[in-house]
């Protein structure tokens, strides 16, 4: 069975794309797995509604009923966003057997931009990138490197987050993305963005200081040799940003919890994000929703852009 007969692709998001219409990507494992039941639903709305105001078409993307969707209806939101969903998280490995099994899933960063770009959609925004994980207290080294990566390299899809989850190794995801030939372009900032913080320590090599220069170095990138995405690095809102002492605190302990636990694996992000909302008394609930529509308003005026050309 070829792979594009396992897709689905919504009415409204087919027509704005054979139209050549702006059209965004979002992905679900934010809706199904990064925030509460109740809060989720507000947050798929507020994004779609946040795009289609730049000028662009949501396509939310999720594997329902062994078909991946590109662009749901209001009934398969409420199904991703259901406390009962029983959605499993789907990174690129896991769509062929998820779709095969009829099993229902949220797409990761890495499923999202994969089955975007097969459907012809070239710009995402999303909350924060995965990465390479810090290594747990007592061991040296890891090798849990997230799939985002990998998928950012060899998809040529723009990608708009804040940055790589603070929970991760910022030095080392870095090191890999200029390895893979990923440029990171800095928004309004010389540094890169440390998710739940505005900067990091790392200094950027690009910067751009507006949505249409941001479609400038797309365009130029689509033209240039290579086949990889670009990550546009968008920092939280001032007045989300977290305390960093606060927030320190908060990853020092929550590695602690990882240890005590045995977590693992695909696991570790979950747990600590779950620890950084619960110890932080929703403050990281209230930032992770501030930068997650920042990054999703700048990508429908990136697209809105581009389509326009």
């Amino acid at each position: 069975m070829p792979f594009v007969t396992a897709i689905a692709i919504a009415d409204e998001v087919r027509t704005a794309l054979e139209s050549g219409q702006a059209v965004v990507a979002l992905e679900s494992t934010i809706l199904s797995h990064g925030l509460p039941p109740g809060r989720n639903r507000e947050v798929a709305d507020r994004l779609e509604a946040v795009v289609r105001q730049a000028g662009a078409v949501p396509a939310t993307i999720a594997v329902l009923d062994g078909k991946a969707r590109i662009g749901l209806s209001d009934q398969q939101l409420e199904r991703v966003c259901a406390a009962d969903s029983g959605l499993v998280k789907l990174s690129m490995r896991d769509l062929g057997p998820a779709m095969a099994l009829g099993q229902d899933g949220a797409t990761t960063v890495a499923s999202t931009a994969a089955l975007a770009h097969a459907a012809g959609i070239g710009v995402f925004g999303t909350g924060g990138l995965g990465g390479v994980h810090l290594p747990l207290p007592g061991k040296h080294t890891t090798w849990d490197v997230s799939a985002d990566l990998d998928a950012l390299a060899e998809i040529p899809i723009l990608v708009v987050s804040s940055g790589v989850k603070s929970i991760l190794d910022v030095a080392a995801t870095l090191e890999l993305l200029e390895t893979r030939s990923v440029p990171v372009i800095g928004y309004r900032t010389g540094h890169f963005p440390g998710f739940y913080l505005r900067e990091s320590e790392f200094e950027l090599a690009w910067r751009v200081d507006s949505a249409k220069q941001a479609a400038d170095v797309v365009d130029a990138h689509r033209q240039a040799p290579g086949s990889a995405g670009i990550l546009l690095a968008n920092p939280i809102p001032h007045a989300y940003e977290m305390d960093r002492e606060f927030h320190d605190r908060l990853l020092a302990d929550g590695m602690k919890l990882v240890e005590e636990q045995g977590v693992q694996g695909r696991d570790v992000t979950p747990v600590l994000l779950d620890h950084f909302h619960t110890a932080s008394g929703g403050v990281s609930l209230d930032a992770n929703e501030a930068l997650v529509v920042a990054n999703v308003t700048l990508a429908a005026e990136v697209a809105a852009d581009l389509a326009a050309r």
